[in-house]
């Protein structure tokens, strides 16, 4: 489907979403928006360049959760209730807002497609991770090629240690506190921290001294999320996972 605002074209997919992210404008947003039924106001602006500047930063749409968290920081906690965003975008932010946006529907890792998620990682790696299956205490563990669990309701701490051997790690309590946290943010959010976005929310919770980028990369020199979501039993990461 082919527009022209202002003597420039852009195409949307069939369901209104624009088909190249460089396209976007602000006056774009605001035809999307009034095919939506919607008139884009200050207070939706805030919310779209947030989402935006997310998404640039991370490379990864931010979910309700860590939407509703943002607006809460930046704005106030009142405009990030469910009343305050619903009223912005009836249509729901995840899906109307992120296509005003100029971005990608938020993902859960749950609703991606175990071959999607294998598709993001299917790059060589150094270190020795189980790629298919292996046998632990008499029970066979499935895993994908990139070495997380098929089944997350198999990790058990001491599989951990088990998963940590194979790639050459011995597991400090250093190393748990980067474990426990991605795990911890997983089931909170429902999605497997990029590095950026775990030293920055670890940053926040625990501080700098054990969110430090380097400090992370000597405890997982595979990449603190890429070879930490596989010992700490989660999916891969979405996004630029250790960039």
């Amino acid at each position: 489907m082919s527009n022209l605002i202002n003597g420039n074209n852009f195409n949307l997919t069939f369901d209104g979403r624009l088909v190249n992210l460089s396209d976007w404008t602000p006056e774009i947003a605001k035809a999307i928006a009034k095919g939506e039924g919607l008139e884009l106001t200050d207070a939706h602006y805030d919310i779209i360049n947030l989402m935006r500047d997310y998404y640039f930063t991370y490379n990864i749409a931010p979910i309700m959760k860590l939407l509703k968290r943002e607006i809460a920081r930046k704005f106030d906690p009142e405009r990030a209730t469910d009343e305050a965003i619903n009223s912005l975008f009836p249509g729901g932010v995840q899906y109307q807002g992120s296509k005003i946006a100029g971005i990608p529907i938020p993902m859960l890792d749950s609703e991606l497609e175990p071959a999607a998620q294998l598709r993001k990682t299917e790059t060589k790696s150094a270190s020795q991770h189980y790629n298919d299956s292996f046998n632990f205490n008499g029970k066979q563990i499935k895993v994908y090629h990139s070495g997380n669990l098929v089944n997350l309701d198999d990790w058990n701490e001491e599989l951990a240690e088990h998963m940590a051997q194979q790639e050459g790690i011995e597991l400090t309590n250093a190393h748990w506190v980067v474990l426990r946290y991605l795990r911890k943010f997983y089931f909170q959010y429902g999605i497997t921290p990029m590095v950026k976005i775990l030293m920055k929310h670890m940053g926040e919770e625990l501080g700098t001294d054990v969110s430090d980028r380097d400090s992370l990369y000597r405890l997982f020199p595979g990449g603190p999320s890429r070879q930490g979501s596989r010992i700490a039993g989660l999916p891969t990461p979405q996004g630029c996972i250790d960039d």
